[in-house]
C-alpha cells in the first residue's frame, strides 16, 4: 500500500508485559504507530496477537509499560480514547436487529441524530456494497456479508484509530480475497491510522504499510513488506513468512558487488550487502528456484547446481520439488512445468536460482 503517514506517533506502546498464569506472554519494549500509518501485525497462533491488539484498544492492562496516545499516556482516559477508536473481530457480533440498525447502533449510543445516523449508515454499506440489504435482519447474512456489515458500522462511526483482529480468517477464499481489495480501497481514502492482525501474507502485505512479526510474544522485525518478506532479520521471521530453504555456507571472496560463498562442494553467488560477515545462512524462497534436466548454460540463472529430486506434492497449480543438493533445497514449479519435466523421485537435475534472489543472514 502507499504510506499516508505523518512524523507524530498516534498509537505507542512502551514496556509492556502481559503475563497469563505466571507466564510472559506480550514483551514489547517499543512500538510506534504512525498517524495515517497501516501497520500489519503477523505471526504465528499464540503469537501474542490479539493480546497487542487489546493492549492498543485499551481493552486489557497489562502488568508493565504503558500505552500512549498522541504521546501522552492512555491510563485514566480509557473511555474518551475508546469513543476515538473502532475495533472489528474474526466474528462480526452482530446484534439480533436489521443491517441498518446495526450500522447506527454506535452512533444512537452516542447521540447523533437519527438524520445523519441513516445518512452515514447508508454512505458506508454502499462503500462496502451491502446497501440493498440494509432492511434484512443481521443473522441471515452469510459470513462474507456479516463481516461488510461489521465493517460498515466501524466505519460510520468516523474512528481516528480502526482496529482489526484477523477479521477474515473465518471465510473462504474468494469472498476473503474480495474483502481484503474492498478494504485496501477505503483505507486508502480515508486518513484514519489501523492496525490489523492477521497470519495470511499476502492480507499483511496487501493491507499494511508496514508489517510487525511477532513471534513467542517478541516484535522480532518491523518494517515495510518489502523488507520483511524479502530481507527476513532471522531464521525464525524466515520460517515464517515463507523462506523454505535455509542452510550454512562460508564467505570465499567478495567482488564487484558479489559474495561467493561456500557450501559442501558448491559455489553460491550472492548480491554482496556490505555486511562483515565470514559465515552466513542463505535464505531461498521456493518459487526463486529453478529446475530443468540439463544445465542451460544460457540461463540468466547465476547459480546452477547438480541436485536430485528427494519428493514431489502437488497442490491445485503449483508443485513442491525438494531437492538433494548436499543440504536440502525447495522449489515451487507449476503443474504444467513438472509436467513437461517429467519428474520424478530420484531424477538428476539441475537446481538454479539467480544471485538477487538469494538473502544472507549473518551467523556469529
Amino acid at each position: 500500500m502507499e504510506t499516508r503517514l505523518t512524523s507524530a506517533p498516534k498509537l505507542s506502546l512502551r514496556g509492556v508485559i502481559v503475563r497469563r498464569a505466571g507466564h510472559v506472554v506480550l514483551d514489547v519494549p517499543a512500538l510506534d504507530v504512525a498517524a495515517g500509518e497501516a501497520l500489519a501485525i503477523i505471526g504465528p497462533n499464540g503469537a501474542g496477537k490479539t493480546t497487542l491488539l487489546l493492549q492498543l484498544a485499551l481493552l486489557e492492562r497489562a502488568a508493565a509499560g504503558q500505552v500512549l496516545f498522541e504521546g501522552g499516556p492512555a491510563h485514566g482516559r480509557e473511555l474518551s480514547l475508546r469513543r476515538r477508536m473502532a475495533v472489528v473481530f474474526q466474528q462480526p457480533l452482530l446484534l439480533d436487529r436489521s443491517v441498518r440498525s446495526n450500522v447506527e447502533a454506535g452512533l444512537r449510543l452516542r447521540g447523533v441524530r437519527k438524520g445523519e445516523r441513516r445518512a452515514r449508515a447508508r454512505h458506508w454499506l454502499a462503500r462496502f456494497g451491502v446497501e440493498p440489504l440494509a432492511d434484512r435482519d443481521a443473522h441471515a447474512l452469510s459470513g462474507g456479508e456479516a463481516q461488510r456489515v461489521s465493517l460498515a458500522r466501524a466505519f460510520a462511526l468516523d474512528p481516528e484509530v480502526l482496529l482489526l483482529d484477523e477479521p477474515f480468517s473465518a471465510l473462504d477464499q474468494p469472498t476473503r480475497a474480495a474483502l481484503t481489495e474492498d478494504l485496501a480501497a477505503v483505507l486508502a481514502d480515508t486518513p484514519l491510522t489501523s492496525v490489523l492482525v492477521t497470519h495470511d501474507h499476502d492480507e499483511a502485505a496487501r493491507l499494511g504499510d508496514r508489517v510487525a512479526v511477532l513471534i513467542g510474544g517478541r516484535i522480532r522485525q518491523a518494517g515495510t513488506p518489502a523488507e520483511v518478506f524479502g530481507a527476513p532479520a532471522d531464521a525464525a521471521v524466515a520460517a515464517f513468512v515463507g523462506v523454505q530453504t535455509m542452510f550454512d555456507a562460508t564467505v570465499a571472496s567478495r567482488a564487484g558487488g558479489i559474495v561467493v560463498l561456500q557450501a559442501g562442494p558448491h559455489r553460491i553467488d550472492a548480491v554482496d550487502d556490505g555486511g562483515a560477515f565470514a559465515r552466513a545462512l542463505v535464505c531461498l524462497r521456493p518459487e526463486d528456484v529453478g529446475v530443468t534436466r540439463v544445465d542451460v548454460s544460457a540461463s540468466s540463472m547465476r547459480n546452477r547446481i547438480p541436485a536430485r529430486v528427494r519428493q514431489i506434492t502437488t497442490t491445485g497449480a503449483a508443485a513442491r520439488v525438494e531437492l538433494d543438493c548436499g543440504f536440502p533445497l525447495v522449489a515451487q514449479i507449476t503443474r504444467r512445468s513438472l509436467d513437461d519435466l517429467g519428474l520424478d523421485a530420484g531424477m538428476e537435475v539441475v537446481a538454479s536460482f539467480k544471485a538477487t534472489a538469494v538473502h544472507l543472514i549473518a551467523k556469529a
